[in-house]
């Protein structure tokens, strides 16, 4: 879902899956289209314009194994409804891969920046007109279950990467790999959640 330049569509249609992909933008689509032609997977991969709201309408219920919907949920006007619309997709036993933007790292970022009154906002759930929407993990985990998922497990995602300046990165020999499996030690450690950037949730349909 909303995965139109196809930077994960292609890499599983090259497993041998087949995708279908959903997207609102026809260049995105576009984008698609050639990658999976120069990559040798285009019978394997269709793509499909449309956004959240008509996934009912365009993908066949309880057709899916997998769904990957990462970045998205943040812009729609009615994320319960889109989590809904992601579960009828889904065959029963069928897995949601989720990735949302978390709230209270963009506070932190903000307090750091200067800002503290968006963050102070931000912390409070306002945001400008048009602002993307952040998730703490517990609201992720409180909208997946009252879509009718079962067995969420969490992960944080980038959740020093973020926070240390890159030129102590781009100046140690090394730090780029060391700094990739230090977040992959903390990824599954729920105390690290509050900090990351991003929380990805994996479910099940019921």
């Amino acid at each position: 879902m909303g995965g139109g330049t196809g930077g994960f569509a292609v890499r599983v249609a090259e497993r041998g899956h087949r995708v279908t992909v959903v997207d609102p933008s026809p260049d995105a689509l576009a984008i698609l289209d050639r990658r999976s032609g120069e990559t040798g997977v285009a019978d394997r991969v269709t793509g499909i314009q449309g956004d959240l709201a008509t996934v009912p309408d365009l993908v066949e219920p309880g057709s899916v194994d997998v769904v990957l919907c990462h970045g998205v949920l943040e812009v729609v006007d009615d994320p319960e409804a889109a989590l809904a619309s992601l579960a009828g997709a889904l065959r029963p036993g069928g897995t949601l891969s989720l990735l949302v933007s978390q709230r209270h790292a963009a506070v932190v970022a903000r307090a750091m920046a200067g800002h503290f009154r968006q963050a102070r906002d931000l912390l409070e759930g306002l945001l400008p007109d048009g602002a993307p929407r952040r998730f703490t993990a517990e609201e992720t985990t409180t909208l997946l279950t009252g879509a009718g998922f079962t067995d969420v497990s969490l992960h944080a995602v980038r959740v020093f990467s973020d926070l240390v300046p890159s030129s102590l990165v781009d100046l140690e020999p090394g730090a780029s790999a060391a700094l990739a499996a230090l977040e992959e030690a903390v990824a599954g450690r729920p105390e690290y959640l509050t900090l990351a950037t991003q929380v990805h949730a994996l479910a099940t349909r019921a």
